[in-house]
């Protein structure tokens, strides 16, 4: 049992105690930020004559042999350690001697594992936002290419109105570009450095905060060292925006489930992103989707466990607070996941244009054109309303379309009607001639597609100016 204390301890931690309370399982996955915190803490503990230059030389000549050896293989984190800070202090004195007995002054625990957790969820944001990045990439691409692809929209899953299959992937990418600026705003917040807080009320070492958090790439160093101990905030407002990041992705897959059935045939999965029955050969499965709606579930409960969790908790440290980690590791492992399998499967889908714009057309989606006509012509909008009304019933006893009633029948319900009907309620018309951003549908589209351009653009290693 390889730990950092047992002096003030007369026996041994019985082994169940000491596997419940260990953490090496799951917090030796930051490593390598636990290393480059504990370089940086000692670099300061020398600029300010705590440590020679030669024991500062020591420690991190042999962080760096540790931090090599993990990475290629030759040194193994088993679970004989406690945690990763034990490891890396164990294993730094054995090469080194008492000179790694010095790297842990001035600091304790508790503000180390602040530090880790915060530099280790900074890079996983990075991640995240460049497969976020990736998505937006993509439907963009999807934006620009189906300008002209016309589909029924919905509300309450009901065909609607007529719209593009450009206007339907810009909404998802506003959704993504809400999350990749959340992510921002939390990396933002959550950029200051508590190491130097010790176990929660400071060191009367001479430390330079301010130098410590310059050397690992924070603002500052945190202001209240009992906050900066016990801060979980920015885990939550993580846990938070990958919830909403995967709502966003369960609602996207429900509509490609949609789709993807034999009832709608709007897109075509490709092989690749697909499976298969195991008693019925003719089925083309869209799992990926429906594990990614499945998985959304996984991330809410990470979330609402961790609020549960701390709750209840005083200030400052409480050991409560080793359970953060699981809960936030399974969810950003669980988003990326899915961020990358469902880009992918977007990129490959084919859309059955022909197939969408009919389903536009017998939907009566050009219902709301249709009174708009009459209205444009001196009939009251009740009034026209609730002539289309008496139009789509005719149309549905007959089994057609809006668009293929005869203008004598149109005439008979209401002699207002005349030849140009028809060009008023055809798809391109409707799209083209309705009002978004100001602008004509077309038009609006085009502008939009700029926009989005520019802000993709504006994009760097997931920060956008």
């Amino acid at each position: 049992m390889a730990q950092l204390w047992g002096g003030r301890f007369t026996k041994e931690t019985d082994q169940l105690v000491y596997n419940f309370n260990a953490s090496i399982s799951f917090d030796k996955r930051f490593y390598a930020q636990d290393m480059k915190g504990s370089m940086a803490h000692v670099r300061m503990l020398a600029k300010q004559g705590i440590l020679t230059e030669e024991e500062r030389d020591q420690i991190l000549d042999g962080l760096n042999g540790i931090l090599k050896d993990v990475e290629e293989g030759r040194l193994e984190i088993t679970s004989e350690y406690e945690d990763i800070h034990s490891f890396v202090e164990a294993v730094l004195i054995d090469r080194i001697g008492d000179a790694g007995k010095k790297m842990h002054t001035g600091r304790s625990r508790n503000d180390q594992v602040a530090l880790d957790m915060k530099l280790y969820t900074r890079d996983e944001i990075k991640e995240l936002n460049h497969l976020v990045k990736e998505m937006m990439e993509v439907l963009l691409e999807m934006m620009e290419a189906h300008l002209d692809t016309y589909m029924p929209g919905f509300t309450h899953l009901q065909k609607a109105q007529p719209i593009t299959l450009a206007h339907h992937m810009g909404a998802y990418f506003e959704m993504f570009k809400r999350d990749h600026e959340r992510l921002i705003d939390i990396a933002k917040r959550m950029n200051t450095c508590p190491l130097g807080s010790g176990a929660l009320a400071g060191t009367t070492y001479p430390l330079d905060r301010e130098y410590t958090a310059e050397l690992l790439g924070f603002d500052g160093p945190t202001l209240n060292s009992m906050d900066g101990v016990s801060d979980r905030d920015y885990l939550i407002e993580l846990l938070s925006a990958l919830s909403t990041i995967m709502m966003h992705l369960s609602r996207f897959s429900e509509e490609v489930i949609i789709w993807n059935t034999n009832e709608y045939k709007f897109v075509e999965i490709d092989d690749a992103y697909s499976t298969g029955s195991s008693i019925m050969p003719q089925k083309k499965n869209p799992d990926i989707a429906e594990l990614v709606r499945g998985k959304t579930g996984r991330v809410y409960g990470a979330l609402n466990s961790f609020l549960t969790t701390m709750k209840g908790i005083p200030l400052a440290y409480n050991k409560d607070m080793q359970e953060d980690k699981e809960w936030v590791f399974d969810a950003i492992d669980t988003t990326k996941g899915c961020l990358a399998l469902f880009t992918g499967m977007l990129k490959t889908m084919q859309f059955n244009k022909e197939r969408m714009a009919e389903s536009a057309r017998h939907g009566f989606t050009n219902a709301t054109d249709a009174a708009d006509y009459l209205v444009n012509h001196g009939v009251p909008f009740r009034d026209a309303h609730g002539i289309v009304g008496r139009l789509v019933l005719l149309c549905i006893e007959k089994k057609i379309a809006l668009d293929d009633l005869p203008l004598d029948e149109y005439k008979e319900i209401c002699p207002v009607f005349e030849e140009d009907i028809y060009e008023a309620i055809s798809l391109k018309t409707c799209v083209n001639k309705r009002l978004t951003i100001g602008a004509p549908g077309h038009d609006a589209m085009a502008q939009v597609i700029k926009i989005c351009q520019d802000y993709l653009s504006a994009y760097e290693d997931g920060v956008s100016e």
